[in-house]
């Protein structure tokens, strides 16, 4: 017996299948059939899709915030990760 190997989808491909079943020209069925998908997925994707979108009008301010949150985290994890290649370094002379 031959195992299914499972299928990942996109983002840009679960948005597309997302807004043409938001547009209602073709009928949930018809756009299953047409991205070769389960018609529960689209329905899925569809409900997924419009409980998200309101996150596209949030306040750029908050995105600013966390990326300069992430910026300084990172900036810190690269000191770190530069000064225990260092001590490695160090240790490794002083065993040999």
């Amino acid at each position: 017996m031959e195992k299914k190997i499972r299928r990942r989808f996109t983002a840009e491909f679960k948005a597309k299948v997302a807004i043409e079943a938001i547009k209602e020209r073709y009928s949930i069925e018809e756009i299953a059939r047409r991205f070769e998908i389960h018609p529960n997925q689209v329905g899925t994707w569809k409900r997924e899709f419009l409980n998200n979108a309101s996150h596209i009008f949030a306040s750029t301010e908050s995105h600013s915030e966390d990326k300069k949150q992430q910026d300084v985290l990172l900036e810190k994890l690269y000191a770190q990760i530069g000064q225990q290649k260092v001590e490695i370094d160090w240790l490794k002379k002083k065993l040999l």
